[in-house]
């Protein structure tokens, strides 16, 4: 519901609060609030009564619903005084009516005199009603609005009784008094198309011709607002002014291309039209054309001298307006009568980067036939094959590819790859791999700076986004995941996505890599990945460092306490990471609220890949928490086993990704890999 819009200045204004309420319901309300609002009056009005026959003063705050017609009658026999009878009733001037004391009255005040607002609203069943209220917010009269008594003349008009009309500017009639402001008989004639009476009164009169509305509306402006074309053409056809605009400086010509009317247009023309004329917001009636596609209007002010290369208050203009909207044929008429197809707006859109950005394929296929710049940047930087990546228009980004600098792409300082990936465009993405487009193109150090996580590459696009079919794609066309400062990797193991974080280890991934703004003593990967144990154990098996995670500055000796923080541009809310600035240890990383409770497994799980280590008092203190972690702590004691030793030589000296080309018994690949039986590990 609409708040209502209240003045005390006495103006009448459209008022919806109470448009849902019956005309019963709206009658109770006025009562009950003047009951409200008068209850001291009330209590003044009872001590009027006699000594000798007091009555009983009702509650303040019990409410009388209109719907009872309480009189005052029925109010004086209730509460009888003691001394009552019928043959010795008490004096009528003494009986006590509980009612407001200003009730609504039955007819409204006088609307010029009346000190207060008046508001007028529509009931749900769509009566007009009105309201009067002090400037106390009481309420003086609520009811139905009356209907405003329409003069003879404009009676006459609006039915079209062009004798009446005749007789009455015959019997003095003042036709220069206008029935509201401004609006006077030829307005009337206009507006319901009655061209007869129009004639009668233009003869009475002439002088009415070219006077405005409080709008600035002529007779002839509302005429063509209601296509009325023989007032129209009698209007001109009596010298009416087709130059004078309303009070949005629009002219009666740019009125009549917003109606689309040739008929009207041309007789505008023929009579004097000035076509060059600009509204408020800077259009002409060539741009409100060229904006509905009539090519007939477009021909006709193109003829009458309109010029297509002017603009709006944006900078925009006719063949920028028919791109936007998709309207070719106008297009087609526009560049024909030689404008200016690389034109920018004022943000330093061309008309093809805005026909690529609301998907005009046609437009587009049209612009570039006719050789439109597609390497004209806007103030963002963004080419027209920017924007079709981001919108995903395959169609227009075929077209596009060709006609688009790969340099210029690269002076912008982002590729549309980043716009597709950023989009989960996949089918963009195939087309602009295919097109030769760098799959490692990385973002400008501005664009870069837009992002918190400092992201430079489609490839970071596309598994923040967990879009596998992508990763897969941009991974196969040669991405490198090394690229960004946060990088893919610890991006996927943060999302627990297993499949991503195996592309990428598979294509070269650094599983030891750190983050500059956030060091640590050991992979930083690992912080996201050790609450999924499988996949921890799968960094761990294809390269991923184990020994820095037991190598403590503290040793043995006691640590100082742990201090987390959150750092909400590179970690996501779950993960409470210290801080120093030497690096985090691991034994700090593990204590942290989140991770701690898997502090046993995750340690039993480092001790596969490491020789004979110490834990550090930390660690210790870990698994001396839970008693179920006892066996851990004696796994640890040195010294380690023989075939624990041999593993990490061969794995040192091989390597991980070497293992299954050595000529070597199943059992015994297994063992290397820490993928043994339990049977097979004596």
């Amino acid at each position: 519901m609409a708040a209502p819009r209240i003045s005390r200045s006495g103006a009448l204004e459209d008022y919806s609060l109470y448009g849902s309420l019956s005309d019963d319901e709206l009658l109770q309300i006025a009562i009950e609030r003047s009951l409200d609002e008068t209850s001291c009056n009330t209590a003044h009005a009872i001590t009027a009564a006699p000594a000798t026959a007091p009555l009983h003063q009702p509650d303040s705050s019990r409410q009388y619903p209109a719907a009872r017609n309480t009189n005052r009658a029925s109010h004086s026999s209730r509460n009888l005084p003691a001394n009552y009878s019928s043959h010795n009733p008490p004096p009528a001037q003494t009986a006590v009516h509980y009612s407001s004391p200003n009730p609504p009255r039955e007819q409204p005040p006088d609307p010029k005199t009346f000190n207060g607002t008046i508001s007028r609203f529509v009931t749900g069943s769509g009566k007009r009603m009105v309201a009067y209220r002090r400037p106390d917010d009481t309420v003086v009269y609520v009811g139905p609005e009356p209907e405003e008594e329409e003069e003879p003349l404009f009676q006459a008009i609006r039915v079209g009784d062009s004798s009446r009309v005749k007789a009455l500017t015959m019997h003095g009639t003042n036709l220069m008094l206008p029935s509201k402001p401004g609006w006077l008989a030829t307005h009337q004639a206009a507006l319901y198309g009655q061209d007869t009476c129009l004639r009668v009164l233009l003869s009475a009169q002439l002088g009415m011709l070219n006077k405005q509305t409080m709008r600035g509306e002529t007779a002839l402006m509302v005429a063509i607002g209601k296509e009325r074309l023989k007032c129209v053409q009698i209007l001109l056809e009596k010298g009416a002014d087709p130059n004078i605009p309303n009070n949005e400086k629009e002219t009666p010509l740019y009125k009549a291309c917003e109606r689309n009317s040739a008929a009207m247009v041309a007789m505008l023309l023929n009579h004097g039209a000035v076509v060059n004329t600009r509204c408020i917001l800077g259009w002409t009636a060539l741009q409100e054309a060229a904006n509905r596609n009539n090519v007939e209007i477009c021909e006709m002010l193109l003829k009458a001298g309109a010029k297509h290369e002017l603009t709006n208050v944006y900078g925009i203009s006719p063949m920028f307006t028919a791109a936007q909207t998709g309207q070719i044929a106008t297009l087609r008429c526009l560049l024909k009568h030689g404008a200016d197809i690389n034109s920018q707006a004022a943000d330093g859109a061309t008309a093809l980067y805005e026909a690529a950005k609301n998907g005009h394929g046609q437009i587009v296929e049209l612009l570039l036939s006719q050789n439109a710049d597609a390497n004209k940047p806007g103030k963002t930087g963004l080419l027209p094959i920017h924007i079709a990546a981001q919108r995903g228009s395959e169609s227009i980004v075929s077209m596009l590819i060709p006609a688009t600098s790969k340099a210029r792409v690269r002076r912008s300082g982002i590729s549309p790859l980043h716009q597709a990936a950023e989009r989960n465009r996949d089918d963009v993405l195939e087309l602009l791999i295919k097109a030769g487009f760098d799959v490692n193109a990385q973002l400008s150090e501005d664009r870069c700076k837009l992002y918190q996580d400092r992201r430079s590459t489609a490839l970071f696009f596309s598994v923040i986004n967990n879009n596998i079919d992508a990763v897969h794609m941009l991974l196969k066309a040669g991405a490198n995941p090394n690229l960004d400062m946060f990088r893919p990797l610890m991006v996927a193991a943060r999302q627990g996505c297993i499949q991503t974080v195996t592309m990428l280890v598979e294509h070269g991934a650094d599983i030891n890599a750190s983050i500059p703004t956030h060091p640590t003593t050991f992979p930083a990967v690992y912080m996201f990945s050790m609450k999924y144990l499988s996949m921890f154990k799968y960094l761990l098996d294809h390269g991923g460092h184990a020994l820095p995670c037991f190598n403590c500055l503290y040793g043995n000796g006691p640590h100082p306490p742990i201090k987390t923080t959150r750092s909400d541009r590179d970690f996501n809310e779950a993960d409470r990471v210290p801080q120093q600035s030497r690096g985090v240890q691991f034994c700090e990383m593990i204590s942290a609220p989140s991770i701690c409770r898997w502090a046993g497994p995750i340690i039993d799980v480092l001790l596969d890949y490491v020789g004979n280590v110490t834990l550090c008092s930390r660690l210790m203190e870990h698994l001396d928490s839970y008693s179920g972690w006892s066996v851990i702590k004696d796994k640890a004691e040195p010294p380690r086993s023989l075939l624990q030793l041999c593993r990490l030589q061969i794995l040192q000296l091989v390597g991980p990704h070497r293992l299954k080309r050595l000529p070597l018994p199943g059992s015994l690949i297994r063992f290397l890999q820490h993928q043994e039986r339990p049977d097979e590990e004596d």
